[in-house]
């Protein structure tokens, strides 16, 4: 009776599917290196993110290119509300040379999310009024702004990306919002 071998290549979707259900499973791990920190920690680090995030507002508002350079990672990469990628001398000079004037910054929603003890990424609506290369510039944002903690303990900003709520289109007329309701 003649024995059947099975081929090596049917066995071997199986093994990357295990191997792929593996990583999935690894996936929910914390980065090596990376550990939770202590809710005291914790704590302590959100409230610092939050005060650097009235700094930046502070600073935005008040076109303080000193305080804005010692908020920026030198590795800063920004996302303007205009879809323009900057990076920190690109957005300096913008404050610099009042390509960007920002009147005022009414904030909402605000959350901060840390990761680990090494970063911390805060989201927020802000409703924003000024100008923009000489164009107006007034209307909702949701923002994503990622600050990454350095060995020191300072904190910098590393990403930011601005991204303009439209206002939600009208209903046609004769319907509920949501869909009839009789």
């Amino acid at each position: 009776m003649a024995r059947r071998v099975l081929p090596y290549r049917l066995l071997r979707p199986s093994v990357g599917i295990g191997l792929l259900a593996l990583g999935m499973l690894g996936a929910g791990l914390p980065p090596a290196g990376a550990t939770a920190p202590h809710p005291k920690r914790k704590e302590q680090y959100k409230a610092q993110v939050e005060k650097l995030e009235a700094t930046w507002r502070t600073a935005q508002l008040n076109d303080d290119v000193a305080a804005m350079d010692k908020l920026l990672s030198d590795d800063y990469v920004g996302i303007t509300m205009t879809g323009q990628v900057v990076t920190k001398m690109q957005q300096l000079d913008r404050m610099r040379n009042r390509e960007m004037v920002v009147n005022t910054i009414v904030l909402s929603d605000v959350k901060v999310k840390l990761i680990g003890t090494t970063a911390a990424i805060v989201t927020s609506l802000a409703d924003v009024d000024g100008t923009n290369e000489g164009a107006s510039m007034h209307g909702t944002y949701r923002y994503t702004r990622v600050y990454s903690r350095l060995p020191t303990g300072t904190w910098k900003i590393t990403n930011f990306e601005a991204t303009r709520v439209e206002p939600a289109p009208p209903a046609p007329l004769g319907r509920h919002p949501r869909g009839n309701r009789e």
